[in-house]
This record gives structure tokens, sequence and C-alpha cells, in this order.
């Protein structure tokens, strides 16, 4: 190098080496020393630079693992993490947690040296692993030989072989030479521990915005929260080699701390080096330790991404106990330590100085998980209870879903039922029948669409919102990536994979192209993803239910064309909905009114105008319905009979009418039915369907396929008190027509779902109003009878 050449910068502080040559062979640590004070990086030299002291900060953890105490609940103070490390030496757990809000609490440590271990975290994680073994060499072990595996037995064969080699020189009155002392070095640390070391970061850390995560972080513990988009397979990760010679048969360890490493080849026993023979080296696979390693990707979510940007994400490594504690679709708080690696190979010549960083996780929490994982809290249990004692809990959810939005009750409903689902079956043979509700709303520009599918996807404790012209059939269902460790081609779940066990709102549903669109037809029957790309033959899951939002082939509904003409989508498609809404927005006086004041009093006030009752918020809401999941209601042998009746009286009126082929029935229609009216079992925190929730569920297919063929949107065309003159006048007509003057509400209620989409609220409220006139009298719970038949309904 010429005199003049001055070397580029280093991209970071340049740090001691400390050499040292144990039985493992040459290797370089990097020690970090704590930065100087202000005074002294400013030019201040009256004062020394503070220094952290690491082996009195040893003994402080020492002491804190031996000593520290906290109360149970029975009030008993008890030795928490003495506990620990002696379930740790009887080989019944391989975690050691450490709280740093312990730590800050304990009156000799203090906030100084919790900071510290926040501030350089991954060096004091060997600090602490050494501060624990040795308080496990205090402990005294129970019989643990039933837990002993292959390093376990290799261990103890490489004591003994230590301990005679030790006896036979003492024997000859050899001294203890240099060579002797390689070969007696103690084993390295990796090799011997069996447990891993956890850092919890303090209560009142908050989580730090991918965004925010800066160079000033590195080597820190900070805390990282997003949506897992992808995850590698778990793969062992070379943590200590083991090496024996061919010649002496002496072993030698190599620890690996970084992702590439150059083996060891030549034997450095003094038997080798006196004889001269040159022993070759060759590697135990089942002596050495391997952790599990994976590979995690998180994005921040869509609430923290500014307008105009795309979202960034940061690369997790997960070794050990932190491995398989995320799935893609997870919405995960991940606490670590920010690392820098610098890139490899042909990447590393091209980016020169630049380098790559990512989190080593020490503790993944995942935050929305899927309906049977959630587990609501003690303080909501109460709170779910109490909703289920009240009798009308099914209108009171509906209506708490976008109270914000005017009107759409019974669509609200049928979202709810959404959440909610029906009960998957397994056939003894492994045929899958669905128990996912799949919806499809369809309608007008600015009938708030898309703002109920947003309202969905916050709500459901696992969604994955979408469009339909930003989406492929790639992007929905799987698409082929290199992994970009090995090389090797893995799969990379779409939207619908993403999410499983969960609800995937599909928005411009309409906008999609025909070929993008049907790939999903096998996700909506079988749920599954099946692929066979790249020479990767697979089945993936796709327990989802999708919620669609279109809007006609025209934009707004043209009424001088066919409702197939408006609609426009294939009838293998549509049959695959249970329910499809078509909502359209016709000028309406005293609706208009209505519409309008709703809207500026939201905007007036940034809530929803007051209801009859308070309105359940949506974590509120997403409590009951996982509280609802766990309920599997059967249909009862009674009801089977009811059920194949009213499906049989729902073909023969499409008999009646060939002309209404969008929502024609099938088998389908009759699984919906079921499957809706397990939903409104579910809700109820009934183990059996009844014949009202049946009732309902046929009740709200008859809606949605009045919708679709141009009749009323929903009841609430009609203002309370008109439901209840239409629902007087249609019972008062049927008791003429039988000619008596009483009537089984069971026998009017098809006409009254059909006719007007009354529900059993409306008739009861009904039959009230004219039994307080004394126009009717109750027979029981399910008759009406007519007072005196000279009155005249008004």
């Amino acid at each position: 190098m010429s005199p003049g050449h001055k070397s580029p910068p280093l991209p970071f502080p340049a740090l001691p080496l400390r050499f040292s040559r144990p039985t493992r062979g040459w290797s370089a640590r990097a020690t970090r020393t704590r930065p100087a004070s202000r005074a002294a990086r400013a030019g201040d030299m009256s004062g020394p630079a503070e220094y952290a002291d690491y082996k009195a900060d040893e003994d402080v953890l020492y002491d804190f693992f031996r000593e520290y105490r906290e109360e149970n609940d029975d009030m008993m103070e008890t030795f928490k993490y003495a506990e620990l490390l002696q379930k740790v030496k009887n080989r019944a757990s391989r975690v050691v947690e450490v709280d740093l809000d312990d730590i800050n609490d304990w009156e000799r440590a203090g906030p100084e040296l919790c900071e510290r271990i926040r501030t350089n975290a991954r060096r004091y994680v060997d600090i602490i692993s050494r501060a624990i073994d040795r308080v496990l060499l205090a402990l005294r072990a129970t019989d643990f030989s039933r837990h002993d595996g292959a390093a376990d037995v290799m261990r103890n064969l490489r004591e003994d072989k230590r301990d005679r080699a030790r006896a036979e020189r003492a024997a000859n009155g050899e001294g203890d030479d240099g060579a002797a002392q390689v070969e007696d070095d103690e084993f390295p640390p990796a090799l011997t521990r069996r447990y891993q070391v956890v850092l919890l970061a303090r209560e009142g850390d908050k989580s730090v915005p991918l965004r925010r995560v800066l160079s000033a972080h590195i080597g820190s513990l900070l805390t990282v929260k997003g949506i897992v988009t992808r995850v590698t397979a778990v793969k062992p990760q070379l943590q200590v080699a083991t090496y024996t010679c061919d010649q002496c048969g002496f072993e030698v360890y190599q620890e690996v701390t970084a992702r590439n490493f150059m083996p060891l080849f030549k034997c450095p026993s003094s038997n080798c080096e006196h004889n001269r023979t040159n022993g070759k080296l060759r590697m135990q696979t089942r002596g050495s330790v391997f952790v599990p390693f994976q590979e995690v990707r998180l994005q921040e979510e869509a609430d923290q991404v500014p307008v105009g940007h795309i979202p960034r994400a940061i690369t997790i490594h997960a070794y050990g106990e932190s491995a398989r504690k995320c799935s893609a679709g997870d919405v995960v708080s991940v606490t670590g330590v920010f690392l820098p690696v610098p890139y490899e190979g042909q990447r590393g010549l091209r980016a020169g100085l630049i380098a790559d960083t990512f989190v080593e996780a020490a503790s993944i929490t995942q935050h929305k998980k899927s309906h049977t994982d959630e587990a609501a809290a003690a303080e909501m249990a109460a709170q779910v209870a109490d909703i289920a004692a009240d009798g009308n809990v099914y209108e009171k959810l509906g209506r708490s879903i976008a109270p914000e939005i005017f009107a759409h009750d019974d669509v609200k409903k049928a979202l709810l039922l959404l959440l909610v689902g029906g009960v998957t079956n397994t056939t003894s043979d492994g045929m899958r029948i669905r128990g996912d509700i799949n919806v499809c709303l369809m309608g007008d520009p600015g009938v708030a669409k898309s703002q109920l599918l947003k309202h969905v996807s916050h709500i459901a404790p696992r969604s994955v919102y979408t469009t339909g012209k930003g989406s492929s059939g790639v992007g929905l269902t799987a698409a082929v990536t290199r992994d970009t460790q090995t090389g090797e081609a893995v799969l990379e779940g779409g939207a619908l994979v993403l999410a499983d066990m969960g609800v995937c709102c599909i928005d411009e549903f309409d906008k999609m192209e025909d070929a993008d669109r049907t790939a999903i037809h096998e996700v909506m029957e079988q749920q599954t993803v099946s692929i066979a790309k790249a020479g990767i033959t697979t089945t993936l899951n796709a327990r989802t239910s999708v919620l669609a939002a279109a809007n006609h082939a025209w934009s707004r509904y043209n009424p001088s064309k066919s409702v197939s003409e408006n609609i426009n989508m294939p009838a293998a498609l549509l049959s695959r909905f249970d329910l499809m809404w078509l909502i359209r927005d016709k000028p309406d006086l005293a609706r208009d009114l209505a519409l309008a004041e709703h809207v500026t009093y939201v905007h007036r006030h940034s809530s929803h105008p007051p209801m009859d009752f308070e309105a359940l918020d949506a974590k509120t809401v997403r409590a009951y319905v996982c509280a609802a999941k766990r309920y599997s209601p059967a249909v009862p042998p009674e009801l089977t009979e009811h059920i194949v009746d009213e499906y049989v009286a729902l073909r023969q009126k499409d008999a009646l009418d060939p002309s209404k082929t969008e929502c024609f029935t099938s088998a389908r229609t009759l699984l919906a039915i079921l499957r809706l009216a397990q939903a409104l079992a579910r809700l109820r925190f009934s183990d059996k369907v009844g014949e009202e929730d049946v009732a309902e569920a046929r009740r709200l297919m008859e809606m949605s396929k009045e919708s679709v063929h141009g009749g009323r949107d929903e009841k609430e065309g009609l203002s309370a008190q008109e439901m209840v003159t239409r629902v007087a006048e249609i019972i008062n007509e049927q008791m003429i027509a039988n000619g008596g003057d009483s009537i089984a509400i069971a026998d009017v209620m098809p006409q009254l779902i059909s006719s007007i989409g009354a529900t059993a609220a409306d008739v009861n409220r009904t039959i009230d109003e004219y039994t307080d006139l004394g126009v009717w009298m109750r027979i029981g719970r399910d008759s009406v009878k007519l007072v005196d038949p000279a009155v005249d309904d008004e």
C-alpha cells in the first residue's frame, strides 16, 4: 500500500479483538466497551471515561438469580429465579426468562444495570449466561437420566476420557505443559448449556415502529410490531462443531458465531505434533450442537404506513425456542436485539460498505389469533356473560356492527353470522363440509359497501383486506419464490392462505379478471389451494370466509336491463355465496331525510346517533364472537323434517318462477340454511339448533333473494308502524282464507317472510299491540285469535 493511500472509513466503530487458543482452535471475539462519557467525547479529559465493569455486573447478576424474591398469588415470598433455575437443572425447563423490570426493581442492581443490559443486550446475554452457569453449579439436580440425549451421553464419555488422561499423566509424573493444557481445556459453553436466555422488555417500553428503527438502536433490545408476511421452514443451524482426529482420536470443538465459518482440518493434539502424523479432523454430526433456525419477514401494519409510501419490512431471525411461534398472516410483537450483518458473496462486492440489518428474536407474542385460539380476558368474560343473558343479543350485536352507517340492518346481521360461522364437519371417509359463510355485497356506488368490509376486517381476529383490481390469481392463492438463504423454490401464501381460520375481504370484486376470479372457486367450497408449480405439488389450507363487494355491470343498477345483465357474474361463482345482497340507492323522501340527518350527526359529533341501547365496541363484539365460536350446535332429529320441508318448498317456489335464475335453489342453498342456523344457535350459546334459528335463516335467505330480484332491498323500506300494519293485514287475510277466527303463527310466518321480510320481533310487536287494543287474543305462545270478527282491521 502506498504511503499516501488512506483506508476508507469503517461503517462501524473499530472493536478491540481478543485472541485465545482453546481446544476449538484460534478464534477472534470482539469485545465492545461502553462509550465514553459525553464530557470525554467533547474533549474534556478532566475525568476518566466511564466503562462498564462486566465482571462486577456478572457478580451482581449472580446474586440476583440467587436472592431475588417476589410474592405469589398466596402472598408468599418465593425465590423466582432460583426455583426456575432448579427446573433447568432438573431438565424440566429449557427457557430462562429474565424480566428487566425485576432487575430494575432489585435494590442492588437498579436502573443503571437495567439500562446497560438494554443498550448492550447481546453482550449481556453472554454475561447473564455465565452468571446462570455459576448458580447451576451450586444446585443439586434430581435424577434426570430419562432426559439424557446423545449430547449428554457423549459429554459424559468426554469427561471420563479427560479424567483418565489426567490420572495417567499424574501417575507418570508428567507436568501440565502447553499441549496438555490445550487438551484439558474445558468444553465450549454452548456445548454444555441446556437452556436459552430470553430477555423480556420492560412493561413501560413501547414498541418501536419499523420506520423509527434507526442505527442508534443497533445492539439494543427493542420491540417491533407488524404482520408476518413470510416464514421459512425451520432448519438446524450449527452452533458448535465437533471434530475427531482420524489418527489419535482427539476431539476438537469449534464455536460458530456467524452464518459462515471455515472448518478445521489439522489436529492440534500433542500426540499428532510429537509423532508428526498430521492427523486430519473429521466432523461428528451427532457430537455437534445444532439449534433450530427460522427466518421471519415482518411488515408494518397498514395503519402505520404514511400516505403515498409503501410498507416497510424487517427480517427476524428466530433461534431455539423462538422458532415456530408464528405463521404467515399473524400480527405479532417481536422483542429482540437489532444487529447489522454484512452482505456476502457477489452481493457483498456490489454493496461495498453497506450492511443489512435484522432482529435476533428473544420472544415473539401474537396479538390477533384465530377464533379458536383467542381467549377473552378476565374483564371481558363478565361482560360477555351479561350480553349473552340478554334475550335480544342478536339484534344488539347486529346493529353494533358499523353503527355509523345508516340502516342496512339485515346486511349487518348477515355479516355478524359470517363472523360467527357454522360448524365444519368431516365425514368418516374424510370428506369435509365447510362451515364458513361467504357473503357478497353488490350495489350502487355510495351505499357503504367498502366501509362495511373495513369494519368486518377490523372486528375479525384474523383478516386480510384486498381489492380485486390490485390482486391477481397468484396473489390471492400462492406464489413460488426463491429462498434468500438457500435459493430453493418455496411457496409464499397469498391473501386467501394468509386469512386461514379468518375472514378475507375482497373489495371491487367485479374489477377482477375472469382468469383471476376463477382461482378462488376451489377456496370458496373445498377451502384448499392446490399448487403444481416449479416441481412443487401440494395443497394449502384456506379455511376462510370470503366477504366480497362489487358494483353492477354499469356501475349503477340499470332498470332497463335484466338482473343477469346487471350482475354479470357466472352462476358457478354466485352459487358459492351463501348470501348475496343487492343494495340499491332508490330515491325516497322519508329515507333520504333520515339518511341526511344521520350523516350530518356523524360528521358533527364523530360518532353514531343515540340508539335505544348502548352500542357495543369492536373489542366487545370480537370477544363475544370468539366465545360463540367455542360451541358446536347440532341439528336435532325432530327438526330435520322441518328443514327438509322448507327446502322442498323453496325448490317448488323456484319451479313456479323459472325466470329467477341468479339465485336458484340448489343443495348449496340447503347447506347455507344449515350454516346460518348453526351460527344463530352459536350466538345463543346453545349446542342445539332451534326452529327459530331455521326461521331466521330462511328469512335472511328470502330477503337476499328479494333484493336481487328487484324487490325491497331490506325491511327498512317500511317504518315500524307500517310494518305492524302490514303484518296485521296479512294475518287477518290468512284467517279469512282459512275460514276461522284463529291461526297459528308458524302457518303464516313463511308468507310474512317472503312478502314483507317480517321478523319474529315484528310479529310479536304486532300481536302485543293488537292484544292491548282488544282486537286479538293470544292462545298459548304459538297462536292468535280474533276477539270480535266484526272488528275491522285498522
